[in-house]
C-alpha cells in the first residue's frame, strides 16, 4: 500500500481496536504509523463489519466481514494523486471530487462534470455550450484517440443525460447519480490529464534534451 501522507510504498501493519456496535453493524479503528523515517505520521481508518471475532476468553478482539472502510487520518481518497503537470485550475476540482467521493457521489460528480467541461474548453478548445454538445464537438473533431473519445461519450450514457438534462446545462448542480457514474468521470479525467498535460510535458523534456545534443554537435534543431 502507499502511505496516504507521503505516497511512499509501505507494508501495511495495522493494529485493530474494536470500538462498538450500532444499528449499522460492528465498528473498529485500524491504526498504523508510517515507517518512512521522513514521514512517521499516523494512519487511521474506520471500518464497519457484519460480525465480530472473539479470543479464547470470549473477549471481542475485532470485526469480521468488513463492509466499509474509510480513512479518518488523513482524510484522503483511494484515487491516484493528480499529476503535477496539471494546471491548478483543473487540479483543484479533481482533488476535491476525489476527496468527497465516498461521502457524496452526487457532489463528487458535480465537481467532476465542471472539471471536465473546463478541460474541454481550456484544452480541446470547444465552443461554449452545454456539456453534452461540447462532448459531441470533441468527438466530431476527432482530436482524441478513439478510446478516449468513446470514454467521454460514455459519460452521457452512464449519467443518463437524457433523463437528467441539468447535468449538461448546469454541470456543477448536485443531482442524483447513476451507479458508477462518479467513478467513471474521474477515470475519464485521469486519462484526459495524461493526454493533455502529462504526455506533452514528457515529450517536451525529451525534445529539449535532443535539441541540446543537436546544438552541441552543431546540427539543426528540431522544430
Amino acid at each position: 500500500m502507499k502511505c496516504p501522507h507521503c505516497i511512499i510504498e509501505v507494508n501495511p501493519d495495522f493494529q485493530q481496536r474494536y470500538i462498538g456496535s450500532d444499528a449499522d453493524g460492528y465498528w473498529s479503528i485500524f491504526t498504523m504509523l508510517c515507517p518512512n523515517p521522513k514521514c512517521k505520521k499516523l494512519i487511521i481508518d474506520l471500518a464497519g463489519g457484519g460480525d465480530i471475532s472473539r479470543n479464547n476468553a470470549g473477549q471481542i478482539t475485532g470485526i469480521q466481514n468488513i463492509k466499509s472502510r474509510i480513512s479518518v487520518k488523513p482524510i484522503s481518497s483511494s484515487r491516484p494523486p493528480v499529476p503535477i503537470e496539471v494546471d491548478e485550475e483543473y487540479a483543484s476540482d479533481y482533488r476535491e471530487a476525489c476527496l468527497i467521493l465516498s461521502f457524496s457521489p452526487k457532489a463528487s460528480s458535480a465537481l467532476s462534470r465542471r472539471c471536465l467541461q473546463n478541460v474541454l474548453r481550456g484544452k480541446a478548445g470547444v465552443k461554449k455550450g452545454d456539456l453534452s454538445k461540447e462532448i459531441q464537438q470533441v468527438i466530431d473533431e476527432r482530436s482524441l484517440p478513439s478510446h478516449l473519445a468513446e470514454s467521454i461519450d460514455a459519460i452521457r450514457n452512464i449519467g443518463n443525460f437524457a433523463a437528467h438534462p441539468i447535468k449538461s446545462t448546469s454541470t456543477g448542480e448536485i443531482v442524483e447519480v447513476e451507479f458508477g457514474e462518479a467513478e467513471w468521470i474521474l477515470d475519464v479525467l485521469e486519462t484526459l490529464f495524461d493526454f493533455y498535460f502529462v504526455q506533452p510535458a514528457i515529450l517536451k523534456i525529451k525534445k529539449d534534451a535532443l535539441n541540446k545534443k543537436l546544438s552541441d554537435s552543431g546540427k539543426p534543431l528540431m522544430k
